[in-house]
């Protein structure tokens, strides 16, 4: 698990490689990451978006950007979290991710953004 807190939001992710989602044999990997969102601050916020950025360990870089989280622009109360998990596909066995939520603070609408750890997308085959 890789951790990073900014202004207060620490996010927290951890990966699992999908091999029953996965065809090498056609350069098709399937990662999923659980993604968790803990509001150490003061203040309430909202996250309001999303920002990517995919590494394939072939050199393919890609970017995904949208609203909210899986569906979702959750309300973090101080001390709550929220936790979704979604996925990633990669050409690649290994890769890595990284990103920044877009966040408002609710008590005066100032919008920040927080930092999304870098973390890797392995096959566990790779790891030997």
């Amino acid at each position: 698990m890789v951790t990073c807190i900014t202004d207060g939001v620490k996010v927290s992710v951890e990966t699992i490689y999908q091999p029953e989602y996965s065809n090498p044999a056609n350069d098709h990997f399937m990662f999923a990451y659980k993604v968790t969102i803990e509001n150490k601050g003061s203040y309430s916020v909202r996250l309001l978006s999303r920002h990517w950025h995919i590494f394939d360990s072939n050199g393919a870089k890609r970017e995904v950007e949208g609203e909210g989280v899986v569906g979702m622009q959750p309300v973090i109360e101080p001390g709550s979290s929220h936790e979704y998990v979604s996925g990633c596909n990669l050409k690649t066995d290994m890769g890595t991710m990284k990103g920044q939520y877009r966040m408002m603070r609710l008590l005066d609408n100032t919008f920040f953004d927080v930092q999304i750890p870098e973390f890797d997308l392995i096959a566990p085959y790779r790891m030997n």
